[in-house]
């Protein structure tokens, strides 16, 4: 038998039902229960003072005879609903006295009508209680000096927030608490051993500390405060996998009896630390604060419960990895409970569970930035503001795991036999292995699995173990263990069920050159995780965070010499970026810029409105190795580019090596395409079996649309016959100009002083640059031929091709002006012009260059100033060749090709065409 009591009482009969049901809500809310043996005396008392008779259906109750009792036993009872709202601050927000005042600040300042607040232990401080037990029971007696450092730690920052009685009060429970654990630590040192529940006990001190320091600073502002020892509340039964599981129904009973006897508006709760149902201290593990936070929420039915942190709220990935990641605005239970099982610093996925089970949402903060709104984790709206065209409205964060490796179980022996994977995962929990993740493919042939890396040999040797019998029969191939993989985890509601955004994820993994090991993907429709090699984890997360948050295309740019053309094509860039950005969602990044002597770096992209000014203020010595390392490695941008704007056969020496690395190349250098065969080659084939791409347009024409056009004919099944043309800027303009009565010195002295000529004319004269133009045509239209191979006209004289100088070389020049003033002349007696061209005749499967003579109303006739031209004899060209004309010289429009080449790489990145 039960009988009910409380502090004064009379017995009421059964029949007395009205009485009853009047004080059926105080006794059922506020009344303790005892066993009937207990309270003897006073049955046998009612019994008397009654004169009844029935004395096994007596209750024994609060008498209303007193209301003024009533009315405040009705006050006491625990109120329910909005009007508490539940706040968490970690070590971090408690970590000294000042961040406890400010603390103290945001608790007086929120407007809520009740707040209940959850605090852990000061920072550190867990840490150090850990270690305590760790020196104790390894007899090391420095935990003596270390406690005495716990201690002093307390001591001061309550002198720093307190005085009077309320810094009397702390002391005193301080300097208890320290002299009961000096005596705990000490038994520990004797034993070498600590037992869970000392261990437990021990370092739930910490938060003890604090709440009670916090309660009293905010005591001081008039707020009625209490402090609450969890341990006498909330109750927890211990679970064999290292975790514990809340016992709601115990809890608020204790709950309620402890408001019943603490009324107050503000209460300040330990976080961590529990009781076990036999009243044992316990903790709830790591985080297990926030698990406190969201079991008071539930509790207490609130408002929202908000976790204070060091950040703005959760992010959409790691932001140490991902410079540009974004604070999410709001995430559903599930997809915060997806984002904390990859590893993103969010919330433990089982504080998610309480307050799920009521939809009260959870609030992360920035305790040190009032101004962030934060993130809300709860149910979704089913009429959110979000843009569901947008693929952040399905795909919310990405997280990934390191430290991984795949076992692949393979056989034909497994297809069909029922037990197989049961058999697999059982020898993976006898080794008491963790399974990160499963796939296997329809045809039941293999199933592959992930787990921690340092699990991955006791797993391998227990499934050889186990099914020893099948590898020997050939009913299993292999055990195969792939080890130093990653996973990369994609998280959001529905997003599996959306067409496109799998496609979108991969497709940008692709182009990142990153290789996926293992698919996998539940049916629940909230992640998408694949498994890659643990180098590329954090590119492969850049990619994927890039193509769904950045601008669809971000490139990170190298710029390689900045001289003429290079300092031409920054001008360009830095007058079409944010027209790029805005009209094209194309974002162009250049992290660096390297002469031949100096270097300019940047983690986020240059400002290009100043960049000759940085360079001059923060540029560093050139190094070629770091300057690629920082454009391709150490920065949040999947996608590499590294633009050649000189004219050095050793930088162009590196392009292998820079896209077998997944680093895009675009260049106007002449020299790796019409170098040694066999190296073009080779960069040809690396370039068609990968994702990279190597882009060349201005090697040619400069501006001009020369390799396209050729590549288009090829690609449509058109057959070349001759590509004929006037490559040459420098030579057209010399010879569109050289006539009537012109001397040849003349006219190449004035293209010399327009800037058309290089430094030395000579490297224009020799027809060299012309060859390897034809070089590259050769190759690109399928011949094999190197660069010794094609004949070479040369228009400088014989004896000025060893002069010591240019300027030596520009006063002997005029000594041979009549032998091409004879050489117009037969031209123009014959109504023809000269004009010094570069042939591909793809019939007789050779190149040449010449000067050779051209009728008046011949296409290349018609030229003025520097233009080239070229013209494509093919089948279908065949009668009237495609021609392409145009300027072929100048800065600018070289520049212009070469940022042509960079849009070109933009769209095959995604970029809208």
């Amino acid at each position: 038998m039960v009988l009910v009591i409380s502090h004064s009482f009379r017995i009421l009969p059964p029949s007395s039902l009205v009485h009853q049901q009047k004080t059926k809500k105080i006794y059922e809310s506020q009344c303790c229960v005892f066993p009937v043996t207990q309270i003897s005396p006073f049955l046998r008392k009612g019994l008397t003072s009654s004169g009844g008779g029935e004395a096994i259906r007596t209750r024994i109750c609060a008498s209303v005879a007193d209301i003024s009792l009533d009315v405040s036993v009705e006050e006491n009872k625990l109120p329910k609903g909005e009007t508490w709202s539940v706040h968490k601050f970690g070590g971090t927000c408690v970590g000294s006295s000042l961040r406890i005042k400010n603390v103290a600040d945001i608790i007086i300042n929120d407007d809520s009508e009740r707040k209940m607040v959850v605090v852990s232990a000061m920072s550190k401080v867990t840490d150090m209680m850990y270690d305590l037990i760790d020196k104790a029971q390894s007899r090391d007696e420095s935990y003596i000096s270390l406690l005495g450092a716990v201690l002093q730690k307390h001591s001061s920052t309550a002198h720093e927030l307190l005085d009077g009685d309320d810094l009397a009060s702390v002391l005193s429970r301080l300097h208890h608490d320290i002299s009961n654990l000096k005596a705990m630590l000490r038994a520990i040192y004797i034993a070498g051993h600590a037992t869970e529940s000392f261990t437990d006990f021990v370092v739930g001190h910490g938060e003890l500390w604090s709440a009670q320091m916090l309660a009293s600073v905010i005591r001081k502002s008039g707020i009625d405060c209490k402090w609450m020892d969890t341990r006498d509340v909330l109750i927890v039964n211990p679970t064999s996998s290292n975790q514990v599981d809340p016992d709601f129904l115990e809890t608020n009973r204790r709950l309620e009896k402890w408001y019943s006897l603490n009324p107050c508006s503000v209460i300040i709760a330990t976080g961590f630390i529990a009781s076990t149902p036999q009243s044992i201290p316990t903790t709830l593990k790591r985080d297990g604060s926030d698990f406190s936070a969201a079991i008071m929420g539930a509790l207490f039915r609130a408002r929202q419960v908000t976790i204070w942190t060091d950040v703005d709220g959760v992010y959409s990935a790691d932001p140490r990895k991902v410079n540009e990641a974004v604070i999410l605005k709001t995430l559903s239970y599930q997809e915060a409970w997806e984002m904390s099982y990859f590893g993103a610093n969010v919330l433990h996925p089982r504080t998610i569970i309480p307050v799920m089970r009521y939809g009260i949402p959870i609030i992360i903060r920035n305790v040190f930035n009032l101004s962030a709104t934060g993130t809300k984790i709860c149910h979704p709206s089913v009429n959110g503001d979000e843009d569901r065209q947008n693929f952040r409205y399905f795909v919310k964060g990405f997280a990934t795991i390191d430290n991984l490796a795949l076992i692949n179980v393979e056989g034909t022996g497994m297809a069909g036999v029922p037990g197989t994977a049961s058999a697999i995962f059982g020898a993976v929990k006898d080794a008491g292995a963790n399974v990160i993740m499963i796939s296997q493919a329809s045809s039941e042939h293999s199933v592959c699995f992930a787990v921690p890396e340092k699990e991955v040999k006791a797993v391998a040797e227990a499934l050889q173990s186990r099914f020893r019998q099948a590898l020997d029969a050939g009913r299993l191939s292999q055990v195969q263990v792939i080890p130093n993989c990653s996973i990369l985890a994609a998280v959001g509601r529905k997003m599996a069920s959306t067409p496109g955004v799998s496609a979108t994820l991969f497709n940008a993994l692709a182009k990142a050159n990153v290789n996926v090991r293992a698919i996998a993907q539940g049916c629940s429709e909230y992640n998408i995780t694949v498994v890659v090699k643990r180098e590329e984890s954090i590119k492969a997360l850049r990619a994927a965070h890039s193509r769904f948050y950045l601008s669809r295309t971000t490139i990170a740019m190298g710029i390689i010499g900045p001289g003429l053309i290079g300092s031409t094509l920054l001008e360009q860039l830095r007058d079409q970026a944010a027209v790029l950005k805005e009209e094209f969602n194309i974002d162009l990044r250049v992290m660096g810029i390297i002469g031949s002597k100096s270097m300019l770096l940047n983690d986020v992209g240059i400002d290009l409105s100043g960049w000759k000014e940085l360079r001059e203020e923060k540029a560093e010595v050139a190094n070629l190795e770091k300057f690629v390392q920082h454009v391709h490695e150490n920065h949040f941008i999947p996608n590499t580019v590294l633009v050649d704007c000189t004219a050095d056969s050793i930088i162009a020496g590196h392009y292998y090596d820079w896209l077998r690395k997944g680093i895009h190349v675009i260049t106007p250098n002449k020299k790796a395409n019409s170098g040694p065969l066999n190296q073009y080659l080779r960069l040809r084939a690396l370039q068609r079996q990968s994702y990279t791409h190597y882009f060349y347009e201005a090697t040619v024409g400069a501006g001009l649309p020369i390799i396209s056009t050729l590549r288009g004919l090829l690609e449509t099944g058109d057959r070349i016959l001759q590509i004929e043309g006037i490559f040459s800027g420098t030579l057209s303009y010399i010879f569109n100009n050289f006539k009537d009565g012109r001397t040849f010195s003349e006219v190449v002295a004035e293209a010399k002083e327009a800037g058309y000529t290089e430094p030395d004319p000579r490297d224009d004269l020799s027809g060299t640059d012309v060859a390897r133009k034809v070089i590259i045509l050769a190759r690109e239209s399928g011949l094999k031929l190197e660069l010794s191979d094609v004949p070479v006209e040369s228009l400088v004289p014989v004896p000025l091709r060893v002069s010591a100088s240019a300027q030596d070389f520009m006063q002997q020049l005029p000594k041979f002006d009549q032998d091409f003033a004879k050489k117009q002349l037969d031209a123009e007696d014959a109504g023809e012009v000269l004009r010094y061209v570069g042939v591909v005749d793809m019939i007789k499967q050779k190149g040449m260059v010449e000067l050779r003579r051209y009728r008046k109303d011949h296409p290349f006739a018609q030229l003025s100033g520097s233009d080239n031209i070229i013209a494509f004899s093919t089948r279908r060209y065949k009668n009237q060749p495609l021609i392409v004309r145009g300027p072929g010289a100048g800065a600018q429009v070289t520049a212009g090709g070469v940022f042509s080449d960079i849009l070109r790489l933009a769209s095959y990145l995604g970029a809208p065409s």
